[in-house]
């Protein structure tokens, strides 16, 4: 019998975005315009960090991460809710649709880590800049970013498989824009009590002990540059640390709200919006944030310009 139950549903169907018909046009230009921004920016991060041997840093080479990261990740969802505000039944195959969710779960965890790794890169540079290169040796580097890779790897099977085996009946139609893991665990006529478990606990491990991590580490930044009497070291302080914490606020703010403090009071539309938080407007965000405003990126993009020229 449970087999039966599990072969009944093949394909879920998504309801996408809560938008009026008459304004899907100007919603899929816009997303449009928001995807390929995110894609763009990161790509660039990431072309430019490699081909400019100044940058080759411990910094850039997890902002390097950090902006693959965000590129898988809002690819995971992206092109899927583009296509879906084109078809007339937007659905996604079973197996799709378990996919989609270990990729969403990998990038979105792999860029926790990589957030906590550049957070104690930020935090050793600055409060112990005479001991940066021994501290951030390229060994220690190579291993967080290994850590964070096979610790998202393991956490996202974990869950993947978890879900696999429970069993959906008759109800396929998931309120959201994507196959996200509480919208699929509603759907479930099993027991999901393991999975709802293994969530609260992993959870507290890849999101509220990372985001601690970075808040401590951004604390440590700010008190050690206050020590500096002058103004100039509180706006240098406020211009590391502000719009670092605002983009990690948003993006680890809404994952809390929507996966450890879920409200009955939430409605579904509230829940798409938060997800569309972290999962589109900060991978959008955080080239920006965290690289193209910097003057080192700037000096990459100005010498790799000028060598092109030179060649061509």
């Amino acid at each position: 019998m449970k087999m039966e139950n599990q072969s009944i549903v093949s394909e879920f169907l998504l309801l996408g975005l809560p938008v009026e018909p008459n304004q899907r046009g100007l919603f899929y230009a816009l997303f449009l315009a928001m995807y390929l921004t995110t894609v763009l920016g990161n790509l660039l991060i990431i072309l430019l960090i490699h081909w400019d041997s100044h940058l080759h840093t411990p910094m850039y080479f997890f902002l390097s991460n950090l902006s693959f990261s965000d590129l898988c990740f809002s690819s995971v969802t992206m092109p899927e809710l583009l296509q879906n505000m084109q078809s007339q039944v937007p659905s996604i195959p079973y197996a799709g649709c378990l996919t989609q969710m270990y990729f969403f779960l990998f990038f979105g965890d792999l860029e926790s880590f990589l957030l906590v790794a550049m957070a104690y890169d930020r935090y050793v540079a600055i409060c112990f800049p005479l001991h940066y290169t021994t501290i951030m040796s390229p060994k220690l580097c190579f291993s967080l970013g290994t850590l964070s890779w096979m610790l998202t790897t393991f956490y996202s099977l974990l869950h993947t498989l978890l879900m696999a085996r429970l069993c959906f009946c008759a109800d396929n139609v998931i309120p959201h824009f994507f196959c996200d893991i509480s919208a699929l665990l509603k759907l479930s006529c099993s027991d999901t009590r393991v999975n709802e478990l293994v969530i609260f606990f992993m959870a507290g491990l890849t999101v509220v002990i990372p985001f601690l991590l970075i808040v401590t580490s951004y604390a440590r930044i700010l008190s050690s540059i206050l020590k500096v009497p002058s103004s100039g070291g509180i706006r240098k302080a406020f211009s590391t640390c502000g719009s670092h914490l605002s983009v990690v606020s948003l993006f680890y703010g809404t994952v809390i709200a929507v996966y450890l403090c879920p409200s009955a009071n939430n409605s579904t539309v509230k829940e798409t919006v938060m997800s569309m938080m972290y999962t589109v407007v900060t991978p959008m965000l955080n080239p920006f944030i965290y690289s193209l405003r910097n003057r080192d990126m700037k000096g990459a993009l100005g010498r790799v310009f000028c060598k092109n020229i030179l060649f061509c």
